[in-house]
C-alpha cells in the first residue's frame, strides 16, 4: 500500500530553556510537546495507534532510556498503544518521523504521535561533546581527531571545499548572521534574543575562537534541551474529520546510510545525494519547484553544502547562492549584507536553525517539520515566506552518514 500521509497537528518547546536548572527533565518536554501536538491536531487521544520517538544518548546524557513510556504520559488514553524509539545520531527525528510515516502507508496504522527530544544540558560542554563523538567512528576517527571530533570533522569537509571550490570565512560568516536574524522572529528559538553581528561572526576572538580551523566556535550549531512533536495520520482519517483544520502532505523522501566514517572527497556526499533524488522523485518534483527549505546546519558549512546536495546550487556555487540573498527572508537581507532583490528566493532555515533556534539533537528532525507546517499554514508570523506551497527538509546525522530528505506540500 502507498497511502497518503498527512501532518495535522505540531507542538514543540522553547529551545532557550535549562531543563536541569528548571528541576525537568526530558520526561517533561517529551509530554509537553506530545500534549501540544495533540491539542493543535484537535483529535482525541483515544484516536492514536501508534508512537514513535526519536532521541540520540538519553541514556548518556540523562542516564534514562525506554523513552516510549513517556510518550504515553501525555494522556490516559494513550496508554496502551505501541512505541518504538529510533536512533540515528542527528538525524534520530527524521528517521522517527519516516518510521511514523511508513507505518502509516503500509496501512497499519491511521493516526501516529511523533515526538523528537534531548536534554543535553546536564555536563559541561566539554563532556557533551565526548557523548555526541559517538555519532563518529570511534575506532577510526579518534585516533586522527582526538577532543571536537566533530568540530574538526566539519573542519575538514570545510578546508576541502575551501581548497576544491574557493570560500571565505565573510561568506561562512553570512550564514552565521542569516540564521540568528531569522531566530528574531522565531519566539522559541534558544537565540532569539541574541545579537550577532558580521564582524563577531567573522573575526576570531576570546569569546569565539578558531578551535577548529577554519571553524569558530559561532560556526557550531547550540546545545540544547527540547522537543518537537507531530500527529501524522492517513487520507482514510482526514476523511473523516468533520472539520477543516490546518495539514500538510508527505510528497516525498529518500531515506539512505553511508559509512560511519567519513569518506575521501570529503565534501560531495553522494549518499545524500540519492536521498534527496528518491525524495524528489517520489514527489514528481525538482529543485526549481521548492520554495524554501530547512536544512541540517550543524556547521556553517553544512548548511552551504546542503544548498548543493538538494540542487539549490550547482556544485561550487553554494556561496553565491547564499550572496544573491535568495535563501534569506526578505527582512532580513540587509542585515546579512546579501543581494536584496534575488532573481529567486528560497528562504533556508526561516526559523533559525540548528545555529540559532538550536539542537536538541533528538528533536531536530521533528523540529524542521514543525516550522514546514507553520510555514505551509501561514502560521510563521514575520519569518512566514510568502506564498510557500512546498518545502524540503533535510536532516542528517554524523558526518552525514544518515541522511533523510523529505518533500513536504499542501
Amino acid at each position: 500500500m502507498n497511502e497518503p500521509v498527512y501532518v495535522i497537528g505540531v507542538g514543540r518547546t522553547n529551545f532557550n530553556r535549562n531543563l536541569k536548572k528548571e528541576g525537568k527533565s526530558i520526561r517533561d518536554v517529551t509530554v509537553e510537546a506530545a500534549r501540544a501536538s495533540l491539542l493543535d491536531a484537535g483529535v482525541d487521544p483515544g484516536d492514536v495507534e501508534s508512537g514513535v520517538i526519536g532521541n540520540f544518548a538519553s541514556g548518556m546524557f540523562t542516564g534514562q532510556l525506554h523513552l516510549g513510556a513517556f510518550l504515553v504520559e501525555a494522556d490516559e488514553k494513550l496508554r496502551g498503544i505501541p512505541t518504538l524509539h529510533t536512533e540515528a545520531a542527528c538525524a534520530s527525528g527524521g528517521v522517527a518521523v519516516l518510521t511514523a510515516a511508513q507505518q502509516i502507508r503500509g496501512g497499519i496504522y491511521d493516526v501516529v504521535l511523533v515526538v523528537g527530544a534531548e536534554q543535553q544540558k546536564t555536563m559541561s560542554p566539554g563532556d557533551g561533546a565526548e557523548i555526541l563523538a559517538a555519532a563518529s567512528d570511534t575506532q577510526i576517527e579518534r585516533p586522527l581527531y582526538g577532543q571536537h571530533m566533530f568540530p574538526k570533522i566539519f573542519a575538514r569537509i570545510a578546508q576541502h571545499y575551501i581548497d576544491r571550490e574557493g570560500l571565505s570565512e565573510k561568506q561562512l560568516a553570512k550564514i552565521v548572521l542569516k540564521n540568528y536574524a531569522h531566530a528574531q522572529y522565531n519566539p522559541n528559538a534558544q537565540k532569539n534574543t541574541s545579537q550577532m553581528s558580521l564582524e563577531q561572526a567573522m573575526i576570531a576572538s576570546d569569546r569565539n575562537p578558531r578551535f577548529a580551523p577554519p571553524l569558530k566556535v559561532t560556526d557550531c550549531s547550540q546545545i540544547s534541551d527540547g522537543a518537537a512533536a507531530l500527529v501524522l495520520c492517513s487520507e482514510r482519517f482526514k476523511k473523516g474529520l468533520r472539520r477543516e483544520l490546518p495539514l500538510m502532505r508527505l510528497a516525498g523522501f529518500g531515506h539512505t546510510t553511508d559509512y560511519l566514517a567519513l569518506q575521501d572527497n570529503p565534501s560531495e556526499f553522494p549518499m545524500a545525494r540519492k536521498a534527496v533524488k528518491k525524495a524528489y522523485d517520489m514527489a514528481g518534483l525538482m529543485p526549481i519547484d521548492i520554495d524554501a527549505a530547512e536544512v541540517h546546519d550543524c556547521f556553517s558549512i553544512s548548511e552551504l553544502i546542503a544548498y548543493e546536495v538538494l540542487g539549490l546550487a550547482e556544485v561550487g556555487q553554494a556561496a553565491q547562492l547564499l550572496e544573491s540573498g535568495a535563501t534569506s527572508l526578505p527582512i532580513v537581507r540587509d542585515r546579512v549584507g546579501v543581494n536584496l532583490k534575488p532573481s529567486r528566493s528560497i528562504p533556508v532555515n526561516t526559523g533559525g536553525g540548528l545555529i540559532a533556534d538550536g539542537h536538541p539533537v533528538g528533536a531536530t528532525g521533528v523540529r524542521q517539520v514543525v516550522e514546514a507546517f507553520d510555514q505551509l499554514n501561514e502560521r510563521a508570523g514575520q519569518r512566514q515566506v510568502a506564498g510557500a506551497r512546498r518545502i524540503a527538509t533535510y536532516n542528517m546525522g554524523g558526518s552525514v552518514t544518515t541522511v533523510v530528505a523529505m518533500i513536504w506540500g499542501t
